[in-house]
């Protein structure tokens, strides 16, 4: 029987094929749902956990932060009548149990897996402590950072940011279902253009949609690149860590 834990040496950061030794994950909790309404479809998750292996073979150091939006949104007619700060909280609980389905299709692939959430939930995860979040990486660990911050009032994407400084993460990846940053919605504006470079200041000014104000000023403080990209599409997450020109950069050039 395999623990699944690959031999540290693939895991050192050496790997000539990846630019990154290490690196944080941003997924969305719409895409565990695939082409549900709400909620988990096996498939997607099991296409997303692949898409994660497929960079921790090349012996990337790999964090991930999801949402739930795919659960409960804040947003949502169901949480119309809520508290702000409950309904933040049912949230960060629904980012848990995307963390635990996405820990559960990994292992099955024979990865590694550690969740840690932002706040106790002792009996079926590790509550985050910097120090041991980047050990498990480096003993070839895939870390699920689960909760969000652990405040309301806070999104995951600020998650991410933050996860990805503490960790010191050489770029945030942030996978979604377009092929980067546009000039504006291309849904709904046939003139709007992709960028492959973008400053922070300008996703700012602009309201570029990149991720919050608050995630894009703790990357601009922290300096961490972060690269748009659609990981739909198989095997992006792969080409991007090897270095491949998709999707957006953003940073402070």
């Amino acid at each position: 029987m395999t623990s699944g834990i690959a031999p540290s040496a693939q895991h050192d950061g050496t790997s000539e094929k990846s630019r990154h030794k290490r690196v944080l994950l941003k997924l969305s909790g719409e895409m565990m749902k695939g082409k549900e309404a709400f909620g988990l479809d096996r498939a997607s998750v099991l296409f997303i956990s692949q898409e994660i292996k497929s960079v921790w073979d090349l012996g990337v150091q790999v964090g991930v932060v999801i949402g739930g939006g795919n659960i409960f949104r804040g947003s949502s007619e169901a949480a119309k009548d809520m508290k702000r700060a409950v309904a933040d909280q049912v949230g960060m609980l629904a980012t848990i149990i995307n963390a635990l389905m996405l820990q559960d299709a990994l292992e099955a692939m024979g990865v590694a897996v550690r969740v840690m959430t932002a706040f106790p939930v002792q009996t079926i995860a590790e509550q985050h402590i910097r120090r041991r979040a980047i050990r498990h990486m480096e003993k070839g660990r895939v870390v699920i950072f689960g909760g969000g911050t652990g405040n309301p009032f806070f999104t995951t994407d600020s998650a991410a940011a933050l996860r990805a400084a503490e960790i010191e993460a050489d770029v945030l990846l942030k996978g979604t279902k377009v092929d980067g940053v546009y000039t504006a919605d291309p849904r709904k504006d046939p003139k709007a253009t992709l960028l492959p470079t973008c400053t922070y200041q300008r996703a700012l000014q602009e309201n570029l949609k990149v991720m919050d104000a608050a995630a894009i000023a703790v990357c601009r403080d922290s300096n961490m690149p972060v690269v748009v990209y659609n990981l739909a599409v198989p095997g992006n997450t792969r080409r991007v860590v090897c270095g491949e020109g998709i999707g957006t950069i953003v940073s402070g050039d």
